[in-house]
């Protein structure tokens, strides 16, 4: 419940990002550009999501899973509503884009938190056998928080008109997240610490600077969970941000907003009912075989992006969308035991996010600006280029890595 309320808060911001704010925070003359300013706002969420985790990191692994959660669920839930609140730039001017990308700082920096301390709740708490499993509940908070931002988006474009959007009517899936939050934090402050954790508590064995003892002993780890984790990040943002840009685009496909909303939801249902899935294949023959395979088939999907998304055919275009948002349920499934398998658990917290953070600041944070960019200097053929370069280095750092299916986690 907790991931799929933060990925909520994430997304709507994603999808505002090209709908909304070019229109309203950063007028141009060249819609092109204006678009690209938003998506540069919305890069500023990625770069806060490494601090985010170093300092979520630093009190999950001294304080506790509990409290960290709750805390960085508040940090997220304050400043999505904010965004709703803000006026545009034709009111405050240059101060609208400012206040916008320092919201969207606070929506990284709360993410940044989130997504550690919610995979250490379902790994320490799993059987060994079925770690993989119980660590893709939190991944599922990405499908189903995308499918409610989305949703609402739909829903608010078929009951009113464009002016009434625009003018007031995006600022509702924001302010909706106040009431997000209240479940959120009721579910929150009910949990208990992870046996794991308790076990570290009870030794007297936390670490005093968790985030500088992680670059100390552990720092291949995280260089190793940095890369495996790139071609998701890389495919997830083309599937959505990058593919609903170009597919609402007067210059790309030029689809009608909901009409391209609910393709991508379509695609979305595919990602959430893979990810269990993924998790049974990552129990069953380990964690290295599933994802191999898996960012083969990224690899190989890429260089067939440009001719699907490009086709202009709608039953082509779904279907681009279906097979991307499957590749991308099972290479992100597994993530939520993976990553927590490589750090001890005295620093796991900080490990475990701020591998996944830095390969959000290197993967998602640029990839729709760069897609952007690339398909329009030199067409769709160089975006597929570009997730199959990502996928080739994360294939590069499985190869590598080890396999941790087995491995008890107070034994990492």
């Amino acid at each position: 419940m907790g991931t799929s309320i933060e990925f909520y808060d994430f997304y709507v911001y994603a999808t505002a990002a090209v709908l909304v704010f070019p229109h309203l925070f950063f007028p141009a003359d060249d819609p092109t550009a204006a678009t690209l300013q938003s998506l540069a706002t919305f890069a500023i969420a990625f770069v806060a999501r490494p601090v985010g985790s170093a300092l979520f990191g630093h009190f999950g692994d001294r304080v506790g899973r509990k409290a960290t959660l709750v805390a960085s669920l508040l940090t997220m839930g304050i400043s999505t509503v904010l965004i709703g609140l803000l006026p545009g730039h034709a009111q405050i001017g240059v101060a609208a884009p400012l206040l916008l990308a320092l919201c969207r700082f606070g929506q990284g920096l709360g993410l940044g938190g989130e997504w550690g301390g919610a995979a250490l709740l379902a790994t320490e708490n799993a059987p060994r056998a079925k770690r993989a499993l119980f660590g893709t509940f939190p991944q599922l908070g990405a499908p189903i928080g995308f499918f409610l931002a989305n949703g609402v988006f739909l829903a608010l474009s078929e009951l009113m008109g464009e002016d009434a959007f625009l003018s007031w009517g995006w600022r509702v899936p924001f302010l909706l997240s106040a009431v997000l939050i209240v479940v959120g934090l009721w579910v929150r402050l009910t949990l208990h610490e992870t046996p794991a954790f308790a076990r570290v508590l009870a030794e007297g064995t936390r670490a005093k600077t968790p985030v500088a003892e992680v670059f100390r002993t552990a720092a291949p780890a995280v260089a190793l969970g940095t890369f495996i984790m790139l071609a998701t990040y890389v495919l997830f943002y083309l599937m959505t941000v990058f593919s609903l840009s170009y597919g609402t685009s007067p210059d790309g496909l030029g689809y009608e907003r909901s009409e391209f909303l609910v393709l991508l939801l379509v695609g979305v249902v595919f990602f959430g009912l893979t990810v269990p899935v993924s998790g049974l294949l990552a129990d069953r023959f380990g964690r290295r075989p599933t994802l191999l395979v898996t960012t083969a088939c990224i690899l190989v999907f890429g260089l067939a992006l440009g001719p699907m998304l490009g086709s202009g055919s709608t039953p082509v275009v779904l279907l681009f969308l279906i097979l991307g948002l499957t590749l991308m349920g099972f290479t992100f499934g597994p993530m939520g035991a993976v990553l927590p398998e490589l750090f001890p658990t005295r620093v796991r917290y900080s490990g475990a996010s701020i591998a996944y953070n830095l390969a959000g600041l290197l993967g998602a944070s640029v990839a729709p600006y760069i897609a952007t960019w690339l398909a329009s200097s030199f067409g769709l053929g160089w975006v597929g280029g570009y997730l199959a370069l990502a996928a080739a280095i994360t294939l590069g750092a499985l190869l590598i890595s080890p396999e941790t299916r087995d491995t008890a986690l107070d034994e990492v």
